[in-house]
């Protein structure tokens, strides 16, 4: 299982960290997309933890060759996926299970896809029901709800006009994957913008993908193989955040995080921190498949805030915002946020048991929760094996003091998070 603990920092910090975690969700993206090019995709900086190799060992044994140096990954597709001697281990990673069912529901072939004891527990029927509607055959435990996941291929799967009833980037990626590959053109709609990773990526390497005067994205299927990917995967924003936080509680303190994903669906949380007091500046540098630059987080007094729109954008930095909000004046409030717990964890149930330990003040709701800021006290967290949970409740350490157990889960999306975290000791 695995624990760490976290002393208080007896001064604030002044720290530049240019060895974030490379971006989970773009380094996902990078290996699936590279399935429909004809041609080699070349990705620096890819994320070498545990998730995302197991969605480039799932890219292998679909038929691609994979050639890696470090974070350098050079990924040659086939013309034909293959099916797969084996089942497909997505670990713990929700996006990766997700995505492959839109990927695999056109391929030829049987496909079963596993991960760990907490991916196999969590809903799959949000992403196994729309595509099932336009054909693909999908099946598991509960109907389809839960992993293992069999996925047999249908080579021509219906156009479709889908509302979505949840704002998810995974069930919008997943309905785009296997629109690419449908007999017409496709629709989906959304009724709050979701992280756009998959819609500029694919774009970028000539997908016809747009949204048109009524909200509905529009995918055009593909009628040739896009271009490869030559790309430099960013710094995740959302491992950044944790640092941001560890600075914004801290007066006095500073942090700058390179090179990270500047998409305004990524920077949200930074945008909320900034609403609460602390001083945060974005620094663009560049602007090809997603935009890119610094961020610039400085601590100050921090005052209670009001949560409820954009919540897509927030899902995976609440919990580390929820630390920020225990140590601010007054209340805080997060509404509209039910998704949090269909995540790695009930993340919203996650989030206030631990609080609750630490001493806050708080008032669960079944979509959120409010909490009254002041101090947090020393604890022993469980994570609930969601490294969201554990890194967040580490960040609080800084102020307090904590003890975190079952922290195996957070190599799988950032390894080195104990190292930088060990570096704001020394200022």
């Amino acid at each position: 299982m695995g624990n760490f603990s976290i002393t208080k920092l007896s001064k604030p910090f002044d720290i530049t960290i240019e060895n974030i975690a490379s971006d989970k969700s773009i380094s996902h993206r990078c290996a699936m997309f590279s399935l429909f090019s004809n041609q080699t995709s070349y990705i620096k900086n890819y994320l070498t933890a545990e998730d995302t190799i197991n969605t480039l060992k799932i890219v292998e044994a679909l038929g691609a060759k994979i050639k890696r140096d470090g974070s350098s990954v050079e990924i040659t597709p086939v013309e034909t996926l293959g099916e797969p001697k084996d089942v497909l281990d997505c670990g713990n990673s929700g996006t990766a299970m997700r995505l492959f069912c839109g990927l695999l529901a056109s391929v030829d072939g049987s496909f079963v896809l596993t991960g760990d004891k907490y991916l196999n527990n969590r809903p799959m029927k949000r992403v196994a029901n729309p595509l099932r509607s336009i054909g693909a055959n999908i099946d598991g435990r509960e109907d389809g709800n839960k992993a293992p996941l069999f996925i047999r291929g249908v080579k021509d799967l219906q156009p479709f006009t889908y509302i979505s009833p949840v704002d998810s980037a995974q069930v919008k990626s997943a309905m785009i994957l296997a629109a690419l590959r449908a007999n017409g053109i496709s629709k989906y709609k959304e009724s709050e913008l979701t992280r756009d990773h998959t819609e500029r990526m694919l774009n970028g390497m000539g997908a016809d993908i747009f949204t048109d005067n009524e909200g509905f994205i529009n995918i055009k299927p593909l009628t040739s193989h896009l271009k490869p990917l030559n790309i430099t995967v960013p710094a995740d924003p959302s491992s950044g955040f944790f640092f941001a936080v560890a600075a914004a509680i801290s007066k006095g303190s500073r942090v700058v995080i390179k090179n990270a994903s500047l998409n305004p669906t990524r920077i949200e949380a930074y945008v909320i921190l900034q609403k609460m007091g602390a001083i945060v500046n974005f620094i663009e540098k560049e602007n090809i498949y997603e935009p890119i630059g610094d961020i610039e987080v400085i601590g100050n007094e921090l005052n209670g805030v009001v949560v409820e729109h954009n919540i897509s954008w927030l899902i995976d930095e609440l919990p580390a915002l929820s630390i920020a909000m225990s140590l601010a004046n007054g209340k805080s409030l997060v509404k509209n946020a039910k998704e949090l717990r269909v995540k790695e964890s009930d993340r919203i149930k996650a989030v206030v048991d631990n609080l609750a330990l630490c001493g806050v003040d708080f008032t669960e709701f079944e979509d959120g929760y409010e909490i009254r800021g002041g101090e947090l006290k020393s604890a022993t967290i469980d994570s609930f094996g969601d490294h969201r949970i554990a890194m967040s409740f580490a960040i609080a350490g800084l102020n307090c003091g904590m003890k975190i157990e079952d922290v195996e889960c957070i190599n799988s999306s950032f390894p080195n998070f104990k190292e930088i975290l060990d570096s704001l000791y020394q200022g």
